[in-house]
């Protein structure tokens, strides 16, 4: 376990279904042992008190909508991924049944969606970009944040904003941009979330972005089970492990600990509003 943090903060995105999946363990069955409440519990004892569940299709989507509804540490967000969209037969039902979802009011973001370039060829780019754009649709109607996954498509992902009109809050969830595009985004105030990627030697764009960024557009998180922070790069990763994340962060950009804590809390509490 690491150390724990000094103050309160949260995990802005996380994906405790394929979590529990890719272990093996039922996700939820009504056992006492609930395996949801195991690691939420497991976060609180280092400080990670909030976690975001992001929905990547219609199914994790119903399932994230229905673990916020029982677990008071937990609100969810709802969406396609965009990979999903060009792999589905009906995408327009897929998105109606994604809009109902996103009325409740433990549902507290529409994503992850965006665009990616790096899964995704050319043929499947308009399906992606037209899910995209109802997203956003979404997010503006229901007055929600709009979670973004950005994978090799950055100037894609600022052109359909723009060309929409982004909704009052935007996250780059996992930011894996450098200095140039941090500071485009931060101009148009987005908020760039942080993942374990930071950590990592090769990460040195990374770092500068994080930089670059000011304190109160920084949100940290999981996207676990992935991008485990080092030194346990190669693992499994879980909520717990966000305070290797938020320690690596407030030497990158000279912080004080305490204050990067109270920041991402504040700016997490902002976004996704009170839990």
């Amino acid at each position: 376990m690491p150390e724990p943090l000094p103050g309160p903060v949260m995990d802005s995105h996380t994906h405790l279904d394929i979590t529990l999946a890719e272990s093996g363990t039922p996700p939820w069955n009504g056992r006492p042992d609930d395996p949801v409440a195991a690691a939420v519990e497991l976060a609180a004892q280092v400080g990670v008190d909030r976690l975001v569940q992001v929905g990547v299709d219609v199914a994790s989507s119903r399932w994230g909508a229905e673990l916020a509804r029982r677990q008071p540490a937990v609100v969810a967000t709802v969406a396609l991924h965009p990979n999903e969209a060009p792999r589905l037969a009906d995408l327009d039902e897929a998105l109606r049944e994604i809009e109902a979802l996103a009325a409740e009011d433990r549902v507290r973001g529409i994503g992850e969606t965006g665009m990616d370039f790096f899964r995704t060829g050319d043929e499947g780019r308009a399906a992606q970009e037209a899910s995209f754009r109802a997203h956003i649709a979404i997010a503006k109607r229901y007055a929600k944040p709009l979670v973004i996954h950005d994978r090799d498509a950055h100037a894609d992902v600022l052109r359909i904003l723009d060309s929409e009109g982004a909704p009052e809050t935007v996250v780059l969830h996992c930011f894996s941009g450098d200095a140039e595009f941090a500071a485009e985004c931060v101009r148009r105030g987005y908020l760039l979330s942080f993942a374990g990627t930071v950590t990592f030697g090769n990460a040195a764009e990374l770092r500068e972005a994080a930089r670059i960024t000011p304190l109160d557009q920084i949100l940290v998180e999981t996207d676990a089970p992935y991008l485990t922070p080092m030194p346990h790069r190669g693992r499994p990763n879980a909520s717990y492990l966000i305070p290797l994340t938020v320690r690596s962060l407030a030497e990158t950009t000279g912080a004080d600990l305490d204050e990067l804590c109270a920041s991402i809390s504040a700016t997490g509490d902002r976004a996704f509003g009170p839990w």
